[in-house]
């Protein structure tokens, strides 16, 4: 069973196609216009050993909003839709990750309703040309069009480009554990029969 997506949305703000292989070996091919998210997505990718190739062009003219916002949803449709009917997946996952002196906790639940938690302050506006606030606004995007319980907390940590690096490796470590195959499992991991 393939769980590979193409998704490609185009707005009168940004113009994204995005391709996810959930059992890929981390290879990428990434441009988002945006350097640093280039590098998160990337991380995301390799750590997470899913396939990914992003083209994006966006009105970067503006901010950074719109462009990391949208690729969070089109990443979220492209997540849900790979899964498919989410027969035998382990759904839960977790992960604590260090870097430095910067300590992520991430879980997932893909239990098809979305919730999002955020705990993360940042010291800077910017890292690079990618403004912090939108982080928030990118994992918000994936937990909702994904159908995701998403929590992610920053338990320690100095350094914003730590911080954040350190999100998006957490990030695809537990989506990693809670996307994987359980072979015990024959059917939906779910009491209700459905995900």
């Amino acid at each position: 069973m393939s769980r590979c997506k193409l998704i490609e949305r185009k707005t009168n703000e940004t113009n994204i196609s995005l391709q996810l292989d959930i059992d890929g070996t981390g290879v990428s091919n990434i441009d988002t216009g945006i350097g640093f998210m280039d590098h998160m997505l990337e991380g995301f990718s390799r750590h997470g050993y899913f396939d990914l190739k992003v083209k994006t062009t966006g009105d970067l003219n503006v901010d950074t909003h719109h462009t990391v916002e949208d690729l969070g949803i089109v990443l979220g449709i492209a997540i849900k839709e790979a899964l498919g009917s989410k027969v035998g997946i382990k759904r839960y996952g977790s992960f604590l990750l260090p870097m430095d002196e910067t300590l992520v906790l991430c879980a997932i639940d893909l239990c098809g309703r979305p919730y999002f938690s955020y705990e993360c302050d940042f010291e800077t506006e910017r890292i690079g040309y990618l403004e912090t606030q939108t982080i928030r606004e990118f994992f918000y995007a994936i937990s909702y069009s994904a159908g995701m319980n998403l929590h992610i907390k920053l338990l320690d940590g100095i350094n914003d480009h730590h911080k954040c690096e350190a999100m998006f490796k957490a990030f695809a470590k537990a989506l990693d554990e809670a996307t994987s195959i359980d072979p015990r499992c024959v059917d939906v991991p779910s009491t209700k029969g459905t995900l």
